[in-house]
């Protein structure tokens, strides 16, 4: 299947816009509590993986309309699959669950992992399946660190590699930044500013890691 063009366009943090006609937002903040500015933009369907004040702003970009997305479910012929996961290396116990969520649009795969804080078991990364595009967060102290995002990254069957929820200027959270990752994960780098429109031909044949910047 030929994937029509989509615009993908990172807000900071965990928070990514994807655009088609449908206006998509993961995770969106309300930017002055975390420090960097907030998401200017209004969603058709807002995905929350998990009701942290740093990822369930939903109010900063609702319309008229917007359908918010806590699991698995169906709206407006997007299809969203949820998956569970944890916030921690303990079940859950110290940090909650986090939601992962797998969805095809305009033809490409996206998962989203957010604030995922543990390695996935094979079993997980099977449900998951083949992907296109893996936001994943390298920042550690709240979630998985650089080393064990690679590990993951090497693990999972997609495309492009895309980190997210980790220090970068302004941000007021205690948490490590991306050069850890970058030196790290040995694929190839490709830096795009802060949006891309992409289609299919625009993914490699190998991994390689796409690095956004506010």
């Amino acid at each position: 299947m030929v994937a029509e063009m989509i615009r993908i366009r990172w807000w900071g943090h965990a928070c990514f816009e994807i655009s088609n006609g449908k206006v998509i937002v993961i995770d969106p903040h309300d930017g002055i509590s975390i420090g960097i500015p907030p998401p200017k933009t209004k969603a058709d369907v807002i995905l929350v993986t998990h009701e942290h004040f740093d990822h369930n702003q939903t109010r900063i970009v609702e319309k008229e309309g917007s359908v918010v997305v806590r699991g698995e479910k169906t709206v407006n012929g997007l299809s969203v699959r949820a998956l569970t996961a944890y916030h921690d290396k303990e079940g859950g116990a110290r940090r909650g669950e986090t939601t992962i969520f797998i969805f095809e649009y305009g033809g490409v795969t996206f998962c989203h992992l957010g604030d995922l804080g543990h390695m996935l078991d094979d079993d997980l990364i099977e449900r998951i399946g083949d992907v296109d595009i893996l936001f994943i967060p390298v920042g550690g102290v709240f979630t998985i660190n650089a080393q064990e995002a690679r590990r993951l990254c090497e693990r999972m069957r997609t495309r492009v590699i895309v980190p997210m929820h980790y220090k970068i200027e302004g941000l007021a959270l205690p948490i490590e930044n991306i050069d850890a990752f970058i030196d790290a994960i040995g694929y190839e780098i490709r830096y795009v500013a802060n949006e891309i429109d992409i289609d299919t031909e625009d993914f490699s044949t190998e991994k390689e890691v796409w690095v956004f910047s506010l």
